[in-house]
């Protein structure tokens, strides 16, 4: 939640307190101000462009929805903001008649962030109006393709959730528009589709990447015997696996791109997760199969981007998207670098998710990354970034005590920020306020509260870094191993927090919780390991299946959260992501565990956030969640005798998905706000009763608060 929302609701919390009857004509001209910055933006999962009047454009987002462009991309607004869901995974113009736009939720990246979907949309007057066309329990959708001979026939292609096993997987079609829905083609539970392509001249045929793929909150396994290329010539009523018969490779096959030539459609390629990942060419329209380079330069992590694209105009020019955008000018022999990453000459973000390149003209293309998207109109040569999207994924927010104050926040793949909320000067926010303090995967950002020019800044694996935001001088302090035979955990999120009632002392999480009392430079253990340290669940040098991907993603049974009371001096909470539990009252002399009095909680949960109350002691107010092992249930949970019992303050019935932060007002405890995955939810009576905060807002009277 932006910090501009919470002055809002801060706003919103006096008038319920003061006014007899809180009315909508008193705040009715308020709107939340985007602050900036536009510097850098977010993950792009998918584009598609009007073909015929290519200054129409709309861009999908793995977290920030669906936006359109009708001036070329200078000139952007979101079209998909009232929807259940923000993540988008496919996007489809109908061309011949390009009102008509389809929608696929849940992207198709299976990075350990990625956000869920809810089914298959369609508009019919350029994005202004949605309708849900079903197909709601598929999670995630990575591609949509529309017969160009009978636009009623929609081909969607379901990755499905890699948190679980399903049969809502594989390729979906309907020949009414998406009224009813036929399944044409599927494998197992654990099988979905990583790619689908249509011969442009025989929209009948078909090539459908199918893959095998499972991920654990400590464990992702790429590859396994239901993975495979499949092809049908006959709108998927048959289907035929093809097989190392037909030339592609023996054994177990992962994620695999697949593109076809749209000037010469017998010309096939396969970008193919296997033992020995290489690229693959067809020259008959996929009946056979040749290796034609397996070296480094055809792509790396499969699992997070395999996709490769072909030149309109140039069958033998071949990209390959992935952490680069590399070219092939000799059929896929060999590739070189299209654009250096974070490339001196021309700044494009690394890790690319999707492409486009015009049907006519193959100077024209459009690159999807972590940082954005760009646009290149002389083939690659130079890009244009655009600036406007702003589809940051924020981890977390933080603000300064400074007047006016400074908002800071910690990015996927953006590094960590600050930049005012608000300025003196006329002309407001501008760019160039906003500032980068670290690089990397950014989480919390724990501004001093004396002097802000210092503070923490927290990327991957807990690397937490000192910095000065003046000088530019970061320093790490991440916290080393207490002794040689140890070996410290840290998540890819790690807990961090700032001692209330000492700013030189700050908190980190391991499996253990780390004490510092001089802002970093020196630390002490201050827990036991308060995690199960589970072995099985400590496996992550041997993550990724086919191909190795140990990153830290699934770095497992260690602490997600360190709350300190701001009431109780000495009193901290924890909580980890395998379920577990603890307070102490004495920093940390003694540990009391309250995991098992967390009645209805399934074992094992992840415990992302604590929130210690700010009036009574031993009072606290708790989210978990279970998704990552296909549980989207939602849980909240408060206590008011440090953890002897709990009280479940959300369930199913108030809430549509599952919990992953809570507030509590400050000055009035029955008002709390809760943030989910399918939105904000607002309760006037300490959680009794939830509603979702959609457009405008809740009326209350003072007696919903008392």
């Amino acid at each position: 939640m932006t910090r501009s929302l919470l002055s809002l609701l801060v706003l919103f919390a006096s008038f319920f307190v003061t006014a007899q009857e809180f009315k909508m004509d008193l705040v009715q001209d308020l709107k939340p101000r985007n602050i900036g910055p536009g510097g850098m933006s977010g993950r792009v999962t998918s584009i598609d462009v009007v073909n015929d009047n290519p200054d129409i454009m709309y861009v999908g987002t793995a977290s920030g929805g669906l936006w359109k462009s009708t001036s070329g991309g200078i000139k952007w607004e979101p079209i998909f903001d009232k929807e259940v869901t923000a993540s988008i995974g496919a996007v489809a113009i109908q061309q011949n008649n390009p009102s008509v736009i389809w929608v696929g939720t849940g992207e198709g990246n299976p990075r350990n962030s990625l956000n869920g979907g809810y089914g298959v949309y369609k508009s019919l007057d350029g994005g202004k109006t949605w309708k849900s066309m079903g197909l709601e329990n598929t999670r995630h959708i990575h591609r949509i393709k529309i017969d160009p001979m009978n636009p009623n026939t929609v081909y969607v292609g379901a990755i499905g959730s890699p948190w679980g096993e399903h049969p809502e997987r594989g390729v979906y079609k309907t020949t009414d528009g998406g009224e009813t829905w036929e399944k044409v083609l599927f494998v197992n539970n654990k099988t979905g589709v990583a790619d689908l392509i249509m011969d442009p001249t025989n929209p009948n045929k078909l090539i459908a990447a199918m893959w095998e793929h499972k991920r654990d909150p400590w464990f992702f396994n790429s590859g396994g015997s239901g993975s495979g290329l499949y092809m049908t010539h006959d709108g998927g009523k048959n289907w035929k696996k093809l097989s190392e018969e037909d030339g592609l490779p023996k054994g177990d096959l992962g994620r695999i791109g697949v593109a076809i030539a749209p000037g010469k459609p017998n010309v096939v390629y396969a970008l193919v997760e296997a033992k020995k990942n290489a690229l693959y060419k067809s020259e008959d329209g996929g009946f056979k199969w040749k290796k034609i380079n397996d070296k480094g330069d055809i792509g790396n992590r499969p699992f997070y981007y395999s996709e490769i694209y072909v030149d309109p105009e140039n069958e033998n020019r071949v990209f390959s998207v992935f952490t680069y955008v590399n070219v092939s000018q000799d059929g896929g022999k060999n590739f070189e670098e299209l654009m250096p990453a974070y490339g001196v000459d021309n700044g494009v973000h690394p890790d690319h998710h999707a492409f486009w390149i015009h049907p006519d003209n193959g100077q024209f293309m459009m690159d999807g990354n972590d940082g954005g998207l760009n646009i290149s109109k002389d083939g690659g040569k130079t890009w244009r970034f655009v600036g406007n999207l702003p589809v940051a994924q924020f981890y977390h927010i933080a603000t300064d005590n400074e007047y006016p104050y400074n908002v800071y926040g910690g990015m996927q793949d953006n590094g960590s920020w600050r930049g005012p909320a608000y300025v003196w000067k006329a002309q407001g926010i501008r760019n160039s306020y906003w500032q980068e303090i670290s690089f990397g995967d950014g989480f919390d950002v724990v501004p001093d509260p004396v002097d802000s020019r210092y503070g923490y800044t927290m990327s991957q694996q807990g690397y937490v870094q000192r910095f000065d935001y003046v000088t530019g001088d970061n320093y790490i302090v991440r916290p080393t191993p207490p002794d040689a035979t140890t070996e410290l955990r840290f998540n890819w999120n790690s807990a961090i927090s700032q001692d209330p009632f000492d700013t030189s002392t700050i908190y980190f999480g391991s499996q253990f919780v780390h004490k510092s009392s001089d802002k970093g430079l020196t630390w002490k253990v201050i827990s036991p390991d308060l995690t199960t340290n589970d072995p099985e669940k400590q496996k992550q040098s041997e993550s990724g299946g086919l191909s190795m991907d140990a990153t830290g993603a699934e770095n497992h049974t260690t602490i997600l959260v360190i709350e300190p009371s701001t009431v109780e001096k000495d009193m901290l909470w924890t909580g980890s992501d395998d379920g577990r539990v603890h307070y102490t009252q004495n920093a940390g002399q003694t540990w009391t565990e309250v995991t098992g009095n967390i009645k209805g909680l399934p074992k094992g949960s992840w415990i992302p956030q604590i929130k210690a109350s700010t009036r009574n002691k031993g009072e606290a107010l708790l989210i978990a969640n279970d998704y990552r092992r296909f549980n989207y249930t939602p849980y909240a949970y408060r206590t008011k005798d440090y953890g002897k019992t709990w009280t479940r303050i959300v369930d199913a019935t108030d809430v549509e998905s599952y919990a992953l932060s809570i507030i509590e007002d400050p000055e009035n405890p029955n008002l709390v706000f809760l943030g989910t995955d399918d939105g904000l939810y607002v309760s006037f009576n300490a959680g009794e009763k939830w509603q979702k905060w959609t457009e405008g807002f809740p009326t209350v009277s003072t007696k919903d608060l008392a």
